[in-house]
């Protein structure tokens, strides 16, 4: 008989003579696989998610085509329901923090996206039941279904946020969301492609757009999936503990730069989002271009910023952040003025034009997140994020309504000069926008960012920047490498 058969076998059939793992070293490594585990499947559930995604902003390609191409949505009509996600982004700033006091942010971010989840089922369903010849009744049903998906995307926008940045190491989210960010890049280009090919080649009719649909659910209750089983643990602890609200007023009143900042930003959005939701519908009703051909310009516009965004972020490292936000913004809106002479003569005009602008815009997108990681006073973060969502969104979502009413009221006016009243109405945006610019210069810009984060403060940017032709940063994470030291 061995002389190790005469013990008995210790748990799980292990000899009591060999001695166990460090219970320190083992936990290590059982955080690292995990991490590791997180990794993977985040990045594969953001590629996934990304279909839905993009058809939650305000005037997709898919929704635009739904819009004018099967709906003939009047532009008053589709002003309003552009406008409720930015009325989402104001009403979940007071749900928010109370869901986080009761729940998981993982718990969150799941109820919320299974929420909008079902709402994107449902409106499959009863897509076949809008009526053609009632576009007043088919747009209250369809105002009415997107009021909730925009809500439940606002919540899950805001608890994701804060979720990933229980799990994710400080040392590490810049690689890893840079990485991320490219991969569903790539994800967002394909759905554009593909999306706009099918509906092109079926003629707008309702089963196209319930195919996209249910590919776009599909994958997204995929990704779902993916997040319930990823086995997140917090990582970081807050370092600075907000003060009370009386004093975090008190600090916000006093933070002068962070004031002319949130009146640049409400400036801009009302700017953007004027006239900016029926850039498509142009296209769509007075050019004449399919869903493929729109689809195409967007890709336009996400290529010029994917390729010049590596660049703005040297600049913006560089010069600061003001000065390269101003010069981007003004070479912008200097070419959005050629939007006042395109006709279906000279549309192709649209494919330079739409590069051109992602190539422009992108540092100034990049630049208003990393400003605000500057002007935002560590001791009042929290409120400083809510109240410049909060005001942002009031002049995001009154802009699209008025835009609308402009425009019907134009074309009412002028029968037969689409075209023409179009062209007016697009000089809105570059006249109000290089106006901002003025408000930009008033801040003053910090030497260096005083926090590595923002939970939730880019919800108006991703939909801003969406209807600017740069859809993909609907899906972009904003985190920065942190420097390494000089040798």
């Amino acid at each position: 008989m061995n002389a190790t058969s005469s013990h008995p076998p210790g748990p799980h059939g292990a000899s009591p003579l060999v001695p166990p793992d460090n219970p320190v070293r083992a936990a290590a490594q059982a955080r690292k696989r995990d991490l590791a585990t997180n990794f993977r499947l985040c990045t594969s559930e953001g590629v996934v998610a990304t279909p839905l995604v993009i058809m939650t902003l305000p005037v997709n390609v898919v929704l635009a085509a739904l819009f004018t191409k099967s709906l003939a949505l009047p532009n008053q009509t589709i002003g309003v329901i552009t406008a409720l996600p930015f009325v989402c982004n104001c009403l979940q700033v007071g749900l928010s923090p109370l869901l986080s006091r009761w729940f998981a942010a993982k718990t969150t971010t799941i109820v919320a996206s299974s929420l909008q989840l079902l709402s994107w089922v449902f409106f499959a369903g009863i897509l076949n039941f809008l009526p053609a010849d009632d576009p007043a009744r088919a747009g209250l049903m369809i105002g009415v279904w997107f009021f909730v998906s925009s809500f439940c995307g606002s919540i899950t926008g805001v608890s994701w946020s804060a979720w990933i940045q229980e799990w994710v190491p400080a040392r590490l989210r810049g690689k890893y969301f840079g990485r991320r960010n490219r991969i569903c890049q790539m994800s967002n280009l394909a759905f554009l492609l593909l999306s706009g090919w099918v509906l092109a080649a079926w003629d707008y009719a309702r089963p196209a757009f319930q195919l996209i649909i249910a590919f776009a659910v599909l994958l997204r209750a995929l990704s779902i999936l993916w997040q319930y089983r990823m086995p997140t643990q917090a990582t970081d602890i807050p370092a600075v503990r907000a003060a009370g609200l009386a004093a975090q007023f008190l600090t916000l009143r006093r933070a002068r730069s962070y004031l002319w900042f949130i009146v640049f930003g409400a400036s801009w959005a009302f700017a953007a989002n004027c006239f900016g939701p029926f850039y498509h519908v142009f296209m769509f009703k007075e050019l004449a271009l399919s869903a493929l051909e729109v689809s195409l310009l967007s890709v336009c516009g996400a290529t010029g910023a994917a390729l010049s965004m590596p660049g703005w972020g040297q600049l913006l490292d560089r010069f600061g952040n003001k000065s390269v936000m101003t010069v981007s913004l003004v070479l912008w809106q200097l070419s959005n003025v050629f939007w006042c002479f395109v006709n279906p003569a000279n549309r192709d005009w649209l494919y330079p034009l739409w590069f051109f602008g992602g190539l422009t815009n992108a540092g100034f997108f990049l630049g208003q997140f990393t400003l605000l990681l500057k002007l935002i006073p560590v001791p009042a973060r929290n409120l400083a994020i809510g109240l410049n969502l909060a005001v942002t969104s009031v002049f995001a979502a009154i802009a699209p309504v008025i835009g609308g009413l402009i425009l019907d009221w134009a074309q009412a006016r002028w029968t037969g000069q689409g075209i023409a009243v179009y062209h007016l109405c697009f000089i809105a945006q570059p006249v109000l926008a290089l106006a901002a610019a003025w408000l930009l210069l008033k801040v003053q810009e910090p030497a260096a960012a005083p926090l590595t984060h923002v939970v939730g403060a880019m919800r108006n940017v991703r939909t801003l920047a969406a209807l600017s032709g740069v859809s993909f940063l609907s899906q972009y994470v904003f985190y920065r490498a942190p420097r390494r030291p000089r040798r």
